[in-house]
């Protein structure tokens, strides 16, 4: 499909949920070994609290945590999968991003953030840290007012950012979500099964075409679950490349995480 990004090297990656109803060390741990592991990309998540076990359970706040994964990694890209628009101010998000693709820069080239974004949809987060829910077309509204002055802020920091920080933007909705993909993402990430998949392409394909964007440049994501190896390849034929599977504590499964990428080897062999 040389319409999308898809003559590059297959990603896997993890999305480590900062719920681990455990300690941050094991958070910490996780993404050290990870890293260690040959994943391409590590991803948290944008919420206040768990979304899965125990509502009240241990949970750590998404982009502090971030700042600490630039210090202590070395070379894989990472962000949160994704951040939520509603909750910080659009020009303070681009100065937040800004740093921290400095602080990973460290001794290479660039940084190596990933501003994935969305506009958010866990409505106890919003309750309870006091932020107006609206409707999902709402914050869909703001996101599309949001991504602008994030991009030209980052025009105006001082230092400005170490490369252009790739924009991933998640969400399948189709009247407004991937027109957003079309307009201003670099990598586009999805739920989406494969026997959908097409249907979503052909939607963007006609929102790309409206915004004058090359697709060329457009990176595919999807989230992988389990050991669904068959769905993987479909996605794979469909044009995806960048595969993302989630692990969550206290006891995370790397082995499941190793399947994976051998997977990712063998389509890269």
């Amino acid at each position: 499909m040389p319409d999308f990004a898809t003559d590059i090297p297959v990603r896997l990656g993890v999305q480590i949920a900062p719920q681990h109803h455990a300690s941050y060390s094991v958070i910490r741990d996780a993404v050290t070994r990870l890293e260690d592991m040959g994943v391409d990309v590590l991803f948290n998540w944008d919420h206040f609290f768990p979304l899965s076990g125990d509502p009240d359970g241990t949970h750590f706040e998404g982009w502090t945590m971030l700042a600490a994964w630039a210090e202590q990694t070395e070379r894989v890209e990472f962000g949160p999968l994704v951040n939520c628009n509603s909750y910080r101010n659009p020009d303070l998000q681009a100065d937040m991003a800004r740093t921290i693709d400095h602080i990973s820069k460290k001794g290479g080239d660039t940084g190596r953030f990933i501003f994935a974004t969305g506009s958010g949809w866990f409505e106890r987060d919003y309750d309870e840290y006091g932020y107006e829910f609206g409707t999902a077309g709402s914050r869909l509204d703001d996101l599309a007012e949001a991504l602008p002055r994030i991009e030209s802020r980052w025009a105006q920091l001082n230092p400005e950012p170490t490369r252009d920080i790739p924009i991933l933007i998640g969400g399948a909705g189709e009247q407004k979500t991937l027109r957003l993909v079309a307009r201003h993402a670099d990598i586009w990430h999805s739920f989406v099964r494969p026997e959908d998949y097409g249907h979503k392409l052909d939607v963007l394909r006609r929102w790309a075409e409206k915004e004058q964007r090359d697709l060329g440049t457009l990176v595919l994501s999807n989230q992988v679950s389990g050991d669904h190896i068959d769905r993987a390849d479909a996605l794979y034929d469909a044009g995806v490349r960048l595969f993302t599977c989630d692990v969550t504590g206290p006891d995370i499964d790397f082995a499941r995480v190793e399947r994976w990428l051998a997977w990712r080897d063998a389509k890269n062999a």
